[in-house]
């Protein structure tokens, strides 16, 4: 009987039993990808910070601002409290850091520190000072907050939700701070495009490319510093004797491999060295690199892609090249959209726990977030916009019209501006 022996069982790894090859080996991309690989990524490389602080720029632009009712010119009371509320605790601040610390992990959390006497690990009962009963908002990246417990019980109404988490502040690099504890679930809330701990980074689709990215950026500024200063190719002539080499340098025969380490040592040290060897002749090899950022745009374009940013907004001017105005347009629907679908569901959270524990006070209609509109003409566009309707109207009487095609109420609209008072006329 004839044996078979199967090299890729004796030695794993080193053969290959299939035509399919593992690119993520070939090409030295992680296989399993964690927080700190996302948050590594997000400190050391500038694309994907970028990504992720335009990203929250843009969303955050401007401020929310919560309303008692649906009635936006009438400023409540109460509403004047929240202003000075959110002042206090830089609300939208400490909200916006943990949007940006949720594109980097899975989630981030929002940790409430209210003074009602408890420990963090115990849960919230009602808070009795209402405004002045939340003291502190801390952000927390998703390296700091854990889940430690989870509720197991089928029967339960949070069946599979935490039960516990731990926070341990300095388990992320970066935070001076030392503070650890667990904390219940009622002074957490979890931020995430679904609320939950199972989200994904934003870099996740992309960390490939990143790594892509990175590897040309190391690999041609290497390239062009050896280039510019490489070590020397030294030839011996045939004439020359190690003892003639050693007294012209001055040292002994058995000196003179250091004394040429030396020579060679002073001029790699600086550009304008000169290099004195006697009886040799020293050349410099010089490799034609190719221009890194054609195949630096190469990674680019699929990782802005899998974030949804257009490419001129990631990498900003380049080439005197600004960002078209479709560009702009799009990537201002992309974060209106991010505002409509994940950060206000998730101000709205955090403003039903606040009234649940009763920082909040019931409102008699249901509170809302009201928030700019980030598609709307800058007031340059706008005065473009009143411009060409003032001078379509100036053609229009050129041309024999009696009316104007724009009333001056209309323009000032474009403007933003309200109509002028109607004024009266003597007959």
């Amino acid at each position: 009987m004839t044996v078979t022996r199967d090299l890729s069982s004796m030695f794993p790894g080193y053969f290959q039993t299939s035509t399919k090859r593992d690119h993520y080996i070939d090409f030295g991309f992680p296989k399993t990808l964690t927080f700190q690989h996302f948050y590594q990524m997000y400190r050391r490389n500038g694309f994907a910070k970028a990504a992720v602080n335009k990203t929250i720029g843009k969303t955050w632009q401007s401020n929310p601002y919560l309303q008692e009712n649906d009635d936006a010119d009438d400023v409540t009371p109460l509403e004047k409290n929240f202003d000075a509320f959110f002042e206090r605790l830089r609300f939208w601040q400490v909200l916006a850091e943990s949007d940006r610390r949720s594109l980097v992990g899975k989630y981030a959390g929002v940790i409430f520190r209210f003074a009602d006497g408890k420990r963090f690990n115990e849960p919230v009962d009602r808070v009795m000072s209402g405004l002045n009963g939340l003291v502190e908002i801390i952000p927390a990246w998703e390296g700091q907050l854990i889940v430690s417990e989870w509720d197991q019980d089928e029967t339960s109404l949070n069946y599979g939700k935490p039960t516990m988490f731990m926070f341990i502040e300095s388990s992320v690099s970066g935070s001076n701070q030392t503070r650890q504890f667990d904390c219940h679930p009622d002074r957490v809330f979890v931020w995430s495009e679904d609320g939950s701990t199972f989200g994904a980074s934003m870099l996740e689709s992309g960390y490939n490319d990143l790594i892509t990215a990175e590897k040309v950026i190391g690999a041609g500024g290497e390239g062009f510093w050896k280039n510019a200063k490489s070590a020397p190719v030294l030839s011996v002539d045939k004439d020359a004797t190690r003892e003639k080499m050693a007294a012209a340098m001055g040292v002994s025969a058995d000196g003179l491999a250091q004394a040429m380490d030396d020579q060679v040592s002073d001029w790699q040290q600086g550009f304008d060295a000169m290099l004195m060897l006697q009886g040799i002749t020293a050349e410099t090899i010089s490799v034609t690199l190719p221009t890194p950022g054609e195949f630096v745009n190469v990674a680019l374009q699929p990782f802005a892609a899998s974030i949804g940013m257009p490419l001129k907004i990631l990498v900003g001017m380049q080439t005197g090249e600004r960002a078209s105005q479709e560009d702009s347009d799009e990537w201002a629907v992309t974060n209106m959209s991010r505002r409509s679908n994940v950060v206000k569901p998730n101000i709205m959270k955090i403003v039903e726990r606040l009234v649940e524990v009763g920082v909040f006070p019931e409102a008699g209609d249901e509170y809302s977030i009201e928030w700019d509109d980030l598609t709307e003409s800058s007031m340059q566009e706008k005065i473009d916009r009143a411009g060409k309707m003032a001078d379509i109207n100036v053609k229009q009487t050129q041309s024999g019209g009696i009316e104007p095609v724009f009333t001056e109420a209309e323009i000032r609209e474009t403007i933003g501006f309200d109509p002028l008072p109607a004024q009266d006329t003597e007959t």
